[in-house]
């Protein structure tokens, strides 16, 4: 290590920015969200199997809500655009624009180009977690998603049920695509009900027991058509072991609702971004 130069204490007393005036976001409309909700009725339910994945679809103006049965279960997320899978979740803008674990009223944003809201979250039944005393939160945004090439290079063997494989032959299954092609389109995830932080000492992020339990759930409003993917982590609560079949697992359930005709009339999907694309090469 080298030694620290004399102004060191000056460099490193520097004020933190937040890097983005998000007060300038549009609204994110969650009481019209929640008015339509409460006159929603369920027209679907999927229920992902443990150490699985299993994709749904939800249409613009729909909710999905994604429940913990049987017992604390983390599940990883991937959403796309279901007429365009390269537009996609982007959790790396999510955390930037919102924060590393996200709850009730921040919303999930896709990729670039498009950088639009895809979904909005309208309900959170752990989102009196908080933050504890280890720096901790539920619902990460900052991790990618447990996978077979990591676990090959660390434990020098093959498991075929991490979340990567999962959200991947889901793809494949509901899309028709070839295995290799799925592959390329699952991303980055939304850790739901992981409870997760950064140890204090070395900056590593760590995963600790999910607070979850049957019968929690986080709820979502679709801003767009919306292609899902859950899958339900080997990990179980993410407590213990990760990336083998040595923790006890559970299913977890998507639930999907349509809101009462007219409910929303008055709202339309976000549109694209409306920067230009010239990236300065032409006025």
């Amino acid at each position: 290590m080298h030694p620290p130069p004399s102004d060191a204490a000056a460099r490193r007393a520097a004020k933190p920015l937040v890097c983005y005036e998000v007060e300038q976001l549009p609204p994110n409309n969650l009481s019209l969200y929640r008015q339509a909700r409460s006159g929603a009725s369920k027209v679907d339910e999927i229920l992902v199997p443990p150490r699985d994945g299993a994709c749904f679809e939800v249409a613009a103006g729909r909710f999905f809500r994604i429940v913990s049965v049987d017992g604390p279960q983390v599940g990883d997320l991937n959403l796309w655009n279901a007429k365009d899978l390269s537009e996609r979740f982007f959790s790396g803008k999510t955390r930037q624009l919102h924060a590393t674990h996200v709850s009730t009223g921040d919303r999930l944003w896709s990729t670039l180009p498009g950088l639009r809201p895809l979904a909005t979250i309208i309900e959170d039944s752990l989102d009196w977690y908080g933050w504890d005393e280890d720096g901790a939160g539920v619902h990460d945004v900052i991790g990618t998603r447990c996978d077979p090439y990591t676990n090959c290079l660390l434990k020098s063997v093959e498991y075929h049920h991490c979340c990567h494989s999962n959200l991947t032959r889901a793809l494949a299954a509901a899309t028709g695509l070839p295995l290799e092609q799925a592959e390329t389109h699952v991303h980055d995830v939304m850790n739901v009900f992981m409870c997760t932080g950064f140890t204090r000492d070395t900056q590593q992020y760590f995963m600790k027991a999910s607070p979850v339990r049957p019968g929690d759930f986080i709820e979502v409003f679709a801003e767009i058509d919306l292609l899902g993917a859950l899958s339900t982590c080997p990990g179980g609560d993410c407590g213990s072991s990760h990336s083998d079949d040595k923790t006890p697992c559970y299913p977890l359930k998507v639930e999907i609702y349509e809101p009462a005709a007219g409910a929303l009339q008055a709202w339309r999907s976000p549109a694209r971004s409306a920067y230009s694309r010239s990236h300065g090469v032409r006025d």
